[in-house]
């Protein structure tokens, strides 16, 4: 039987290792099923993305860019070195059409959210 000292030491250790697991202090961090929170670009914006997404080029060439930049020992989750604007793209893209998109490279899909970005911004998309 536990002792309340011990009970009291648990909830505590089970407190703490909630909120590194979340990166939100107090705030515990709930997941969807067959989903991986990512933390994306220099501000930390969460992003939940199904883990079959984990298997695409796209994301094989973030995953090495993070080891790059962060090696394996991230804290706190983890952490994507890339613009959130792109990255919420392609796993929009991803969602919608992961037959076209799934196979194409970091690098393809760049090119193709520049222009996307590109065309928007055009005085003719504002009409």
């Amino acid at each position: 039987m536990l002792s309340i000292r011990e009970i009291v030491q648990l909830k505590q250790v089970i407190r703490h290792w909630r909120e590194r697991l979340s990166g939100h202090g107090g705030e515990e961090a709930t997941v969807p099923a067959g989903c991986v929170p990512l933390y994306v670009g220099p501000e930390g914006k969460r992003f939940e993305v199904p883990a079959r997404f984990l298997k695409l080029p796209v994301f094989v060439e973030l995953l090495k860019r993070a080891e790059e930049e962060y090696g394996f020992e991230q804290a706190g989750g983890l952490a994507i070195p890339c613009d959130s604007d792109f990255f919420r793209w392609v796993a929009d893209a991803l969602r919608r059409d992961q037959a076209s998109f799934g196979q194409l490279g970091f690098d393809e899909l760049h090119a193709l959210f520049a222009r996307h970005r590109d065309a928007a911004s055009s005085p003719e998309a504002r009409v």
